[in-house]
């Protein structure tokens, strides 16, 4: 794969069923969660797939060798830390001690996420030290930095409504300069299917196939 100076960092479960979407299965079941698990995942290939930068898919756990995320495409490697902010700041630690000029998140959980707001917000790195793309609970569904800024991934209270907002203020603190992408719903409760037009009971909305 060739080197862009774009990075593109993307956080993953593998899709086993009672380890993913475990808030939304306790409203709906394990096996209907795994299947919207699966098809957030093969919605974030799609749209990242054909993007002209570097990727690098990160799993929570083990690396899986033979899934949607063709080795051709996307380098392939397993978080580290202690929690998610841990796992965050290494991840981008390494992609900018790699050389890499502008460097971003996004996980498996926002359904309403296209190419086009990726690509957005590699742009808006062109002039700006930070991008963050705002979710409707309180947190984001995207980041992206050119210039490392540990602080952001630091006493956070992760999973609640506060981490957007804790982290603009560290961004403020730290005098760089960011823009927002709009504010989007992720997928981690019953109502949020809804919200992002995921239904169950419609076998159309399960229709891509890597």
């Amino acid at each position: 794969m060739e080197q862009s100076g774009d990075c593109l960092i993307l956080f993953v479960r593998a899709p086993v069923l009672g380890k993913v979407k475990t808030r939304l299965a306790a409203t709906i079941g394990d096996k209907n969660a795994l299947m919207v698990y699966e098809l957030l995942l093969k919605h974030t290939h799609r749209i990242s797939a054909g993007l002209n930068c570097t990727k690098y898919v990160y799993y929570a756990n083990e690396i899986s060798q033979y899934d949607l995320w063709d080795n051709g495409n996307f380098h392939k490697a397993v978080q580290k830390g202690n929690d998610l902010g841990d796992r965050m700041l290494n991840a981008f630690q390494t992609a900018f001690h790699d050389g890499f000029e502008r460097v971003m998140i996004i996980g498996s959980d926002c359904y309403k996420l296209d190419t086009g707001l990726i690509q957005k917000g590699f742009e808006l790195l062109l002039q700006d030290d930070a991008v963050i793309g705002p979710a409707e609970d309180g947190g984001y569904y995207l980041l992206g930095l050119r210039k490392m800024a540990p602080e952001i991934f630091k006493e956070k209270s992760w999973s609640t409504d506060t981490v957007f907002s804790d982290t603009i203020s560290d961004l403020e603190k730290g005098g760089l300069s960011y823009r927002l992408l709009p504010t989007l719903p992720d997928v981690d409760e019953a109502a949020d299917l809804e919200r992002s037009n995921i239904s169950l009971s419609d076998n159309a909305a399960f229709p891509y196939t890597p």
